[in-house]
């Protein structure tokens, strides 16, 4: 996740607002709970320990125009390739470095009505960045190897992307923005985002921006008894924000970054109040042994429950 403080650029829809809750469920019944699977928290901890990894061997980080970020995006692709994923890496170029963004598409489905999913994949300079965001980096990724394991025929059109530049300024998700046709841009029925979906101390955040897609990840929490709270922490400093400020509806989960868990948090969530959600944001601690189990696997499995959802799958 972007620090506070900077800039935001634009993204684009013709979609109006509502077209999410307009056009898919968004309470919890039978058929859905049955249809969403089970992500494998293993597989996801498997993705992170091979960031952690690339990470390792390039520097001790994956950010930015350093080689361990292009090597994370290649690992990425890869297992995208072999799943059947149709996959784009999109060029830009920021603070006199090439950066890259990675976009795949599954086949088939409605591509007039697209649920599209991201995170970002880049880490900060000083750290190897496995919550951020890792994590949500391979939250989407487990999920999207799902889809195809299954076969999903989604109605809708699904898409996942990894963005370069977050740290920078969301700089990879508005140069996709920016750069897409308004007549695609007004296909995306939502974005959803997940940046920083395993810290350490967690909370269970939920976006509040779009009614529709909000109900559905509430909706996913409140089956399984966990209490969540609107997230405030990230307005504006994730990969959602160009989406949102050009009308795209967005949506996503956060587990909490350098803000202190209260009293009454750690009462409905346990962990340890007067602590920051995650010490090491934005450090070099930032490492595989800086993740939470369960809130990893319960973001995961919301991911893929919301995927399913607003997808049709």
């Amino acid at each position: 996740m972007a620090a506070a403080g900077t800039a935001v650029a634009a993204l684009v829809s013709a979609a109006p607002a509502t077209s999410a809750a307009a056009s898919a469920p968004h309470t919890a019944d039978a058929r859905t709970a049955l249809a969403a699977p089970d992500i494998s928290v293993a597989n996801v901890k498997a993705h992170l320990t091979q960031l952690q990894s690339i990470a390792t061997a390039n520097g001790g980080n994956r950010a930015h125009g350093r080689p361990g970020y292009k090597a994370s995006l290649d690992y990425i692709k890869g297992k995208l390739d072999a799943a059947g994923y149709t996959t784009t890496v999109q060029q830009f170029t920021s603070g006199g470095a090439t950066g890259y963004n990675l976009i795949a598409d599954w086949p088939g489905g409605d591509t007039n009505n697209v649920v599209f999913s991201g995170a970002h994949l880049d880490s900060v300079t000083a750290g190897p960045g496995i919550n951020d965001n890792g994590s949500g980096s391979a939250g989407i990724l487990e999920t999207a190897l799902t889809v195809a394991r299954q076969g999903a025929k989604p109605t809708k059109h699904l898409r996942f992307a990894w963005w370069g530049a977050e740290e920078r300024g969301m700089v990879g998700s508005t140069s996709y923005i920016n750069n897409l046709p308004s007549s695609e841009r007004a296909k995306i029925d939502g974005y959803l985002n997940f940046d920083m979906i395993g810290s350490p101390n967690p909370g269970y955040f939920v976006y509040d921006d779009d009614p529709g897609i909000e109900s559905v990840f509430k909706a996913f929490f409140s089956a399984k008894g966990v209490p969540t709270e609107i997230e405030t922490e990230g307005d504006g400093r994730s990969d959602h924000a160009p989406f949102k400020n050009k009308g795209i509806p967005v949506g996503g989960l956060f587990s909490g970054a350098d803000y202190t868990k209260t009293a009454a948090q750690a009462q409905k969530w346990g962990g340890t109040s007067g602590q920051a959600f995650d010490r090491c944001y934005h450090r070099s601690c930032d490492t595989s042994s800086n993740i939470d189990d369960t809130a990893l696997d319960r973001n995961s499995d919301a991911i893929a429950y919301a995927v399913w959802t607003l997808g049709g799958a």
